[in-house]
């Protein structure tokens, strides 16, 4: 079985982000900031030959990849953001610890971490498995990003210092139904 090549790209910055607003799965649109860091992602990810481009559902990330690309893709709800519950929407100011989130959020009923790494995990999966998807581009958000990320140790080790900022792009490669983290690129 050949190799296939995933990249997970996080999308550009939007207003809720400039503004320190959790977004999860409302959504707001790109800044002018936004923009220009996928239009140097895409500089980044030029040479690379995709066979295959997905989205989650969130106009921010279905955005970023139309700047990326003008190749038609497919948008999955597999692919959105964690769902923070009734704290969809409120200041950042509210955000516990990392190590604190699934209790926090899903009291607010909010997903729990496995249950974001199970959904993005099963449909990254079904997307690699597909016979002529070789060379695949998908745009997410962080958390969703940080968690399929998570199952591969913990994140901030394996970005070696790298900030997990918009537009961060993640490389993987697919074998035999297994993901392999690659690197991780900053525009």
């Amino acid at each position: 079985m050949t190799i296939k090549n995933l990249y997970l790209m996080r999308h550009g910055e939007t207003l809720f982000n400039k503004r320190k607003k959790i977004q999860g799965w409302c959504d707001s649109p790109l800044t002018d900031n936004g923009i220009e860091q996928t239009k140097r992602a895409r500089e980044l990810l030029k040479d690379i030959l995709f066979d295959h481009y997905y989205s989650s559902t969130a106009e921010r990330c279905c955005d970023t990849l139309e700047i990326i690309t003008k190749k038609h893709y497919q948008r999955e709800k597999g692919l959105k953001e964690r769902f923070f519950g009734v704290y969809e929407g409120e200041s950042e100011d509210l955000n516990p610890p990392l190590e604190e989130y699934d209790d926090f959020f899903s009291k607010g009923g909010g997903e729990t971490k496995q249950q974001v790494m199970d959904r993005v995990f099963k449909i990254l999966q079904t997307i690699m498995e597909k016979e002529d998807h070789q060379s695949v581009l998908a745009v997410s958000h962080a958390g969703a990003c940080r968690c399929f990320l998570s199952h591969f140790g913990n994140p901030e080790k394996l970005l070696d210092g790298k900030s997990f900022s918009n537009c961060c792009i993640l490389h993987f490669q697919y074998k035999n139904n297994q993901f392999k983290f690659i690197d991780s690129y900053i525009p």
